[in-house]
């Protein structure tokens, strides 16, 4: 094959370094939004799937409610009102429509108060005496119940309505308020608002008092203390202080440098340093090297007593001593400039300090100042809208009182109903209960899906885990497998495990009924297939080869996907090798039809040739199996041996795919291992029953370990036959 390693390749260089992992595993957050827009065939697999609570639910909540409409069945309700215009309509010789609405500028009646006023226990306290007469289980409560008090829109116009079961009541109680409403326009409004008028025009007179009493103390107060300029000195004193502080902190900043300065002439290397800039000091010096170098270079020609070699010695003999005293004197200079400079820092440093001192005794006394003239200016302003408001509401009563002059006048009387204004149909209300409890179903099947732990479906499966989803494999507990059944001949995949009623099935005389399930298995049939394709097109430089078929949790069916596409692949044309690497519960023999005296724990715990344990199927030449074999009593080691590692790589040569069925991730790290040396791996998520806070955690750490995930595959999701089929 071409695609097949050298005998020469190691183990340890597999999968190659060229290989594609373009599906690295990413993080997996659910996406609220996307969960909760669900389309019309989500609402309905919803439906299908918590059908049973959502029925049980309705049922429930229908027959309490059904229970409740016999026992208290319900009256018909009479219900009229009436309409009174309280306010004029005439403006001079201008008509003014009853029903325009009411300019909201312009000053009128209060229409929310009045609408509590006319509701107040203190003004129905008599008309309710009047009711007692004829209906004495009227009470205030009753009738503020079925009263109903409202402006018309927004017109000059109040409606009253009243409820009631007995037709007679309702006429009786609207008469009686009609004409006590008239009588308190009439009468008593007039005498509250000239009552509330001359209580407002006695709190206007103290509260104009107040305000006098305020200018006059506070004009006082700008005479005493020169308030005019109150703002501009405090602006002035916040400058000052921020400008001494910004000096203080300079001054103290040369100081601490002058002092770091004459710390570090007290030190050789900083009198090096410093005599770097000592001119005669430097030219000095500059002379003595001279002479060392004449001295130097005359030393190699001439004799040591040799009169030009004296002179030279006698000339650099007499320039040391001036060298060093010009370095004394330049260091003393120097160090005399520093205390100098620190002894006048330190003096501007308490200049400085004296006058922050002066400054903020000034900001001490200031606010004394400050917050009297603030006060008085708050407490001005109080009794200046004090004086507003009561101005105001003298003004608005006036108005009020002029047009309350003008009496209330019924425009439309209250009359006896005839008819009920509420339905008494049991069916409508039957109807209502069927629909409520519907609803109250759904909400329960909503409720429950929310607290479901699982995935629902393959879509989503696909929104919360963010992996490729490979395939969706209508697998559940129709489909178990059989020793001695093969797939039906018109299905050209042999071998393939079905349901251990498929040959009853065919013998059924319902002929729907079997195409139903001849449905079933094609659709399983396309899936796999499916399947198999996704995988080989997840790489386009190179076929994938070997894959690690695993799940979160046992019982998802991963030991099933990995034989049915180990099949599906063979009749493709593929040489295929299905390797059971669950060594805890193997399933592969079982599922194959083979047995497991010797398998891949063999392999790795004895120097047998491989071609010992490969077992073939019948009916497919093209796929062999490894059966799990004895199970030892620490799986792990051996999935982790060097044996294992090599084993991998002749099953890589000898095969164009392998299948490595391994135990769950949870828990167990026999995957992973395998995994490491193989083109990924493949997770299988059974629906509805591999719970999402164990497949998160295996996700979580199989990114902690850098591994390549391929994608998922839905297992157990219920076909939709009406789609193609």
């Amino acid at each position: 094959m071409s695609n097949n390693h050298s005998a020469k390749s190691s183990a340890f260089e597999y999968p190659p370094k060229t290989l594609d992992r373009t599906f690295n595993l990413p993080s997996f957050p659910v996406n609220d939004e996307q969960e909760s827009n669900w389309n019309l065939q989500d609402f309905l697999f919803f439906l299908q799937r918590r059908k049973l609570i959502i029925s049980s639910v309705s049922i429930a909540v229908m027959i309490s409610t059904i229970t409740v409409l016999i026992l208290n069945p319900v009256k018909p309700e009479y219900e009229e009102h009436f309409q009174i215009l309280v306010e004029a309509i005439n403006d001079g010789n201008k008509t003014i429509d009853v029903g325009k609405q009411s300019d909201p500028n312009q000053p009128g009646l209060d229409y929310d108060s009045q609408v509590q006023v006319l509701k107040s226990p203190v003004l129905l306290r008599d008309v309710i005496k009047q009711l007692q007469a004829n209906y004495p289980d009227i009470s205030y409560e009753s009738l503020i119940e079925n009263l109903k008090v409202s402006q018309l829109e927004k017109t000059k116009i109040i409606q009253v309505t009243y409820r009631s079961y007995d037709p007679n009541q309702v006429g009786f109680v609207l008469n009686k308020l009609a004409d006590y409403y008239i009588k308190y326009s009439q009468e008593k409004r007039q005498t509250q608002l000239r009552q509330s008028i001359q209580f407002v025009e006695q709190q206007l007179k103290g509260a104009t008092n107040r305000l006098n009493q305020i200018q006059k103390q506070l004009l006082n107060l700008k005479q005493r203390y020169s308030f005019n300029s109150i703002e501009s000195e405090t602006d002035s004193l916040a400058s000052a202080t921020k400008t001494l502080s910004e000096q203080q902190q300079t001054v103290n900043l040369q100081l601490v440098q002058s002092r770091a300065n004459l710390a570090i002439l007290q030190k050789e290397n900083g009198k090096k340093s410093a005599l770097n800039n000592a001119t005669l000091y430097q030219d000095f010096l500059s002379q003595a090297n001279k002479l060392n170098t004449q001295l130097a270079a005359e030393s190699t020609r001439l004799q040591d007593d040799n009169p030009t070699l004296q002179s030279l010695k006698v000339k650099r003999d007499s320039l040391l001593p001036l060298i060093n005293q010009e370095a004394k004197r330049f260091l003393d200079t120097k160090r005399a400039e520093v205390a100098t400079q620190i002894q006048l820092l330190e003096v501007q440093s308490q200049e400085l300090a004296k006058r922050e001192q002066e400054l903020d005794k000034k900001r001490k006394q200031l606010p004394i100042i400050s917050k009297q003239y603030t006060e008085m200016q708050q407490r001005l302003q109080v009794a200046t809208e004090s004086v507003n408001r009561f101005l105001s509401t003298r003004e608005n009563l006036q108005i009020q009182k002029s047009q309350t002059e003008f009496g209330w006048q019924i425009i439309q009387a209250p009359v006896r109903p005839e008819y009920p204004v509420t339905s008494s149909s049991f069916i409508f209300r039957l109807f209502s209960a069927f629909a409520v409890s519907i609803t109250i179903g759904v909400f329960g099947g909503l409720l429950r899906d929310r607290i479901d732990n699982t995935y629902n479906t393959a879509n989503d499966l696909k929104a919360k885990v963010k992996l490729p989803l490979l395939g969706s494999i209508p697998i559940d507990d129709e489909v178990k497998t059989n020793r001695d059944q093969n797939f039906v001949q018109n299905i050209p995949i042999p071998s393939l495990k079905l349901p251990n009623n498929f040959s009853k099935l065919q013998r059924e005389p319902n002929v729907a009924n079997f195409q139903e399930k001849s449905n079933y298995f094609t659709y399983f049939l396309e899936a796999l297939r499916l399947l198999y394709t996704n995988i080989q097109l997840l790489n386009s430089d190179r076929q994938i080869r070997s894959i690690v078929i695993s799940s979160a949790m046992p019982g998802d069916g991963k030991s099933t996907i990995a034989f049915n596409l180990a099949q599906i692949a063979a009749t493709m044309g593929q040489k295929v090798l299905i390797v059971d690497g669950d060594m805890r519960r193997p399933v592969v023999h079982s599922l194959a039809n083979l047995n497991n005296l010797w398998g891949l724990s063999n392999l790795i715990s004895t120097d047998s040739p491989v071609a010992k344990a490969i077992q073939k199927l019948p009916s497919l030449s093209n796929l062999s199996v490894i059966t799990a074999g004895s199970i030892p009593p620490d799986p792990t080691k051996l999935i982790s041996s060097e044996k294992m590692k090599r084993l991998m790589e002749e099953f890589h040569q000898n095969f164009d795919l392998v299948i490595y069925d391994v135990p769950p991730l949870a828990g167990i790290a026999d995957a992973s291992l395998l995994a490491t040396n193989t083109d990924g791996i493949l997770l299988v998520v059974k629906i509805g029953k591999t719970q999402s806070s164990v497949l998160e955690q295996v996700l979580e750490n199989l990114n902690i370990s850098h591994l390549n995930v391929l994608g998922v595959v839905a297992n157990g999701e219920k076909p939709n036959f009406q789609a193609y089929y």
